[in-house]
């Protein structure tokens, strides 16, 4: 299947045809490795777009409720096959398009295809509990039911894992999807979409329209026939389709932004610590809502760890995501790179010390690209910015503490909770960090990015609308529940 046969043009994905937007504009999406190099075009879709494919939606959510969640799931089974079978073609275009390396897309895509064939299981998992009746002639029970049409707003950091991590659950409980992506990588997200049309998905049932987040994100969030609405992405724009959600009565789910701490107990295994922290702070460039921030260090080993730290840092090798040997790529965008640069004068201007990176690499190779070196900061207070808000760059922050107790106190002093993490061979340690971390996930002795599939994540604090995706808890928000009283 091809979205397009010309001009590396694609199309929306609208009542099961590819259709151009009724603007007759288009949106260049370029490789961040190399700006010369355009991935493709999509489309700059209106309101007009956007009422089609919820009409779409909703038309064809009246037949696909009504299928089993086994008829569902191996519709999913299907796409996840489909996946496998492009699995390269799709981890190079989200490479090309997002700029993180090729391991680290081909693993995401691996990702996806593993949700699409869980939520495909999860068709033939319970929906509903026999409650007893105080009427002893009575029959009492709840069952599911689905939204309807739900609304998917996505951002560019996950292109292959968040959709699908969204549209595999919304799907096998009963819901069709209309998916707006992040314009930085909506080539990736029709190639996705693609998977689903191979599968062969009733016409309908998953539609995609590409645009400003202005017009279709904000447009998805006020539609009266959007449903459900689910988003990641900042915090800002989360709480703005929030509120729209919230006038109107739809149900939403945001999931949003993070400042997330690793804390180094004394008795940590500080090798273990440094290689987490690196691959936690600096995978993906740092572009990850769960990456490592800020790096709580108690006193007595702070010299040793940083050491270590800026050892390890030092071997990073940084350039395009397509080409071997190569451990970083650039940042998602202009903007992106543009923000970690600021964040790098903030830290400068508030007297932190600059100790490793905050520069573009030099070398002819970097001239193209949005590239920056991993940045490390310390001599940081808590109240400074760069320990405050979300840089969402390879970029982290070392703070020195004398105590782990101290070292939650500072962990908990953001706004978020999300992810949080701790390296101490110390119980009790571990249970303190465990039951006073303000943070969704709190994971001991391992990066602070990163959740299974099967698990429920979201966040604490600002970092979320308190609901959970992923695993089992996805059907919380994806479906309603219904009781049911039977008597004869």
């Amino acid at each position: 299947m091809t979205v397009s046969t010309k001009n590396n043009i694609y199309s929306n994905f609208i009542g099961g045809q590819w259709v151009e937007s009724s603007s007759g504009d288009v949106i260049k999406s370029i490789n961040p490795a190399n700006t010369n190099d355009i991935v493709g075009y999509v489309q700059n879709s209106t309101k007009q777009d956007l009422d089609s494919a919820v009409a779409s939606a909703k038309k064809a959510q009246i037949q696909w409720k009504k299928l089993s969640g086994a008829e569902r799931g191996q519709y999913l089974y299907n796409v996840a096959n489909v996946m496998e079978k492009r699995l390269d073609e799709i981890a190079e275009c989200a490479t090309r398009e997002m700029g993180k390396t090729l391991a680290e897309t081909k693993g995401e895509t691996s990702r996806g295809i593993a949700i699409l064939r869980y939520y495909a299981g999860e068709g033939m998992r319970k929906v509903g509990d026999v409650i007893p009746s105080t009427d002893q002639e009575a029959l009492m029970f709840t069952t599911r039911t689905p939204l309807g049409v739900v609304g998917v707003i996505t951002p560019w950091n996950f292109p292959i894992a968040i959709p699908i991590w969204k549209v595999a659950p919304a799907l096998i409980y009963g819901n069709t999807v209309v998916i707006k992506p992040a314009t930085d990588t909506a080539v990736t997200c029709a190639k996705i979409v693609e998977c689903f049309e191979e599968a062969g998905l009733p016409a309908g049932v998953i539609n995609i329209v590409t645009g400003s987040g202005s017009v279709i994100g904000q447009g998805i969030a006020d539609h009266p026939d959007i449903n459900g609405i689910t988003f990641t992405g900042s915090n800002g724009i989360g709480k703005q389709i929030g509120q729209s959600a919230l006038k109107r009565g739809a149900k939403y789910q945001l999931e949003m932004g993070g400042k997330n701490p690793v804390i180094v107990a004394a008795d940590a295994d500080l090798d273990l610590a440094v290689e987490a922290t690196i691959a936690g702070a600096f995978r993906s460039t740092g572009q990850k809502c769960t990456a490592t921030s800020r790096v709580i260090i108690e006193s007595d080993v702070y010299d040793a760890f940083k050491e270590k730290l800026l050892a390890k840092t030092e071997e990073i090798t940084i350039g395009d995501g397509l080409k071997e040997g190569i451990w970083m790529g650039p940042c998602a965008n202009k903007n992106q790179l543009q923000t970690v640069f600021t964040y790098v004068q903030k830290g400068l201007d508030e007297g932190a010390s600059l100790v490793f990176g905050g520069e573009q690499p030099k070398g002819n190779e970097y001239e193209n690209g949005f590239y920056i070196q991993p940045t490390i900061f310390e001599n940081v207070t808590s109240n400074m910015a760069i320990a405050q808000e979300e840089v969402f760059g390879p970029f982290i922050a070392l703070i020195k503490v004398d105590s782990v107790k101290e070292g939650l106190e500072v962990a908990n002093d953001v706004q978020y909770g999300l992810s949080a993490s701790i390296f101490t061979t110390n119980i009790a340690h571990m249970l303190s960090f465990i039951n006073e971390m303000d943070a969704g996930l709190v994971r001991i002795n391992a990066e602070s990015a990163g959740v299974e599939l099967q698990a429920p994540f979201g966040g604490m604090k600002q970092s979320s609308s308190h609901s959970r995706e992923q695993g089992e808890a996805a059907k919380e928000f994806f479906t309603s529940i219904k009781t049911v009283f039977v008597k004869g």
